[in-house]
C-alpha cells in the first residue's frame, strides 16, 4: 500500500472508518486495519514518533469497534432464532383449546361448561355468578366453602328456572367470603385459538380467541386439546 493512501494526521482507526465508509460492499478486517497501521508506521514523522502507548490505544479502539460489530450479529441471529421460535409455538396453538385468566368466555350450552376460581386462602363460600349479553344475572354456581388454590366449578348451561340457555358469551364473575367480608376472586376460563398474531419487533404472540378477540400468550395457564 503506497504512502499516499494513508494520511498524515488522525489514528489508524479513524482512517479504517473512513475507508469502510468509502467501500461499503468490500469486506475489511484486522488485515486492512494492520496494512493501515504500518503505513502510518513508514510515515510517521521521524522527530516526532508516535509513542507505543498510541497505538495500542488505537489497537485496542479497533478490538472494541469489532467486538461490538461481532456481538450485533450474534445478537440478530438471536432474534432470528427467537422469531422462528415464535412462529413454531403460534403454529402448534391454533385450533387448540387453552385456559386463560379472563371473565368472560364461549358457551355451548349442550354441554357442562368447565371453570375454575383462583382462591387465596380459606373460604366459608364461594360463588360463580354468571351473566348474559344484556348483563342480567341468569345463573348462580355455589361451591360452598372451599379450600385455598384453584378450585373447579361447572355449569349445566341452564338458568335459575332450569331452563337451557342459547349458546353464546357469557361472562363469569366470582366471590368469595373471607373472615366475614366478600372478596372478587379471578377466574380461569377455556377458549379456542382460532390464530395467533405475530409481533415483527419481537414482541409477545397475541392469540386470537374464537369470540372473544385477543389476548397476551402470557394468560395463558393450560394449553389443551
Amino acid at each position: 500500500m503506497s504512502a499516499s493512501a494513508i494520511g498524515t494526521t488522525g489514528s489508524v482507526l479513524e482512517q479504517y472508518q473512513r475507508k469502510n465508509d468509502r467501500e461499503v460492499n468490500k469486506d475489511l478486517g484486522k488485515n486492512e486495519f494492520l496494512e493501515l497501521l504500518v503505513a502510518q508506521l513508514n510515515n510517521q514523522n521521524p522527530l516526532e514518533p508516535q509513542s507505543n502507548g498510541e497505538f495500542i490505544a488505537q489497537l485496542a479502539q479497533f478490538s472494541t469497534v469489532e467486538g461490538v460489530e461481532k456481538l450485533n450479529a450474534s445478537v440478530g441471529d438471536i432474534l432470528s432464532g427467537f422469531h422462528s421460535s415464535q412462529a413454531l409455538q403460534a403454529s402448534s396453538l391454533v385450533g387448540r383449546k387453552v385456559i386463560i385468566a379472563a371473565n368472560e368466555a364461549m358457551v355451548d350450552t349442550a354441554e357442562t361448561f368447565k371453570g375454575s376460581v383462583l382462591v387465596p386462602q380459606s373460604s366459608s363460600n364461594v360463588y360463580v355468578s354468571v351473566y348474559d349479553s344484556a348483563g342480567s344475572v341468569v345463573a348462580k354456581v355455589n361451591m360452598g366453602a372451599q379450600e385455598g388454590g384453584n378450585q373447579s366449578f361447572m355449569w349445566d348451561g341452564k338458568n335459575s328456572d332450569g331452563e337451557t340457555l342459547p349458546p353464546g358469551k357469557y361472562k363469569f364473575k366470582a366471590e368469595g367470603s373471607f373472615n366475614g367480608e366478600t372478596q372478587g376472586l379471578y377466574t380461569l376460563l377455556p377458549a379456542n385459538v382460532d390464530s395467533v398474531t405475530l409481533n415483527p419487533q419481537g414482541g409477545e404472540l397475541l392469540l386470537n380467541l374464537a369470540g372473544l378477540g385477543t389476548a397476551p400468550l402470557s394468560q395463558v395457564q393450560i394449553i389443551g386439546q
